[in-house]
């Protein structure tokens, strides 16, 4: 039997003009991938664009990756993974996003989701545990949520918590389910479903644990307002 042996520098087509073309850069999605792939595409990406944002990094292989590459930082709570240069600092008059968790157990996906838009340049508020089991606790964060631009709302369980926030405020919402819930929770899928049937009109839903998805669709609103309001 012949022998096949891997070329390492073929085994992505990346897209390094994603950033001129749709105002962001492409991220590697970890998941899946060996450490050399990893290493290099992260390598790739921070050569053409100055920095490089990896998601979905285990603990495990975090290490070796990160000693492989200068100036990387590992987020173990997110398992997102930055090299190079540090993000734009934001204007002062900058739109923020609140990131709003349910419960602690939601807290990995809506790291994600801050870490993207952080990486991306965008201020970020994060508010964590004010689920429906003690509603009270939004009260308090509320203003911090009603005057953010876009708010990402995210929970597990029933999935409640993104109805309420979208019958409070006028800014964008976007809802992400979490796999976090007891056996009939079908690992996210009853609360992706009572998000998608939702009574809080125009509520946007990306998929089970997708904080990062979350996070661009927040960037690509954020984008529209920042060029509708340039002179």
């Amino acid at each position: 039997m012949r022998r096949v042996s891997a070329d390492h520098h073929h085994h992505s087509t990346l897209d390094p003009d994603r950033l001129a073309r749709q105002g962001f850069p492409e991220v590697v999605f970890c998941e899946g991938k060996t450490e050399v792939q990893i290493i290099e595409n992260l390598a790739q990406l921070a050569r053409a664009n100055g920095r490089a944002l990896g998601s979905r990094l285990d603990a495990k292989r975090a290490g070796a990756v990160a000693a492989a590459l200068p100036e990387a930082s590992y987020d173990a709570l997110s398992r997102t993974i930055t090299v190079g240069d540090p993000p734009p600092q934001p204007a002062p008059d900058a739109p923020a996003v609140a990131v709003v968790c349910a419960g602690t157990s939601d807290l990995p996906v809506a790291g994600e989701a801050a870490a993207t838009l952080e990486f991306l340049g965008h201020p970020v508020r994060r508010i964590h545990d004010v689920g429906v089991a003690g509603i009270h606790r939004l009260d308090a964060r509320f203003d911090e949520i009603r005057t953010a631009a876009v708010t990402i709302v995210v929970a597990g369980m029933e999935g409640a918590l993104p109805s309420v926030i979208g019958g409070l405020v006028g800014a964008p919402v976007i809802a992400v389910p979490t796999s976090v819930g007891y056996g009939a929770s079908f690992h996210g899928l009853a609360a992706l479903l009572g998000m998608l049937n939702s009574c809080a009109a125009g509520l946007t839903v990306v998929n089970i644990d997708n904080g990062f998805g979350a996070a661009m669709a927040a960037q690509r609103i954020l984008r529209s307002i920042q060029t509708a309001t340039k002179p």
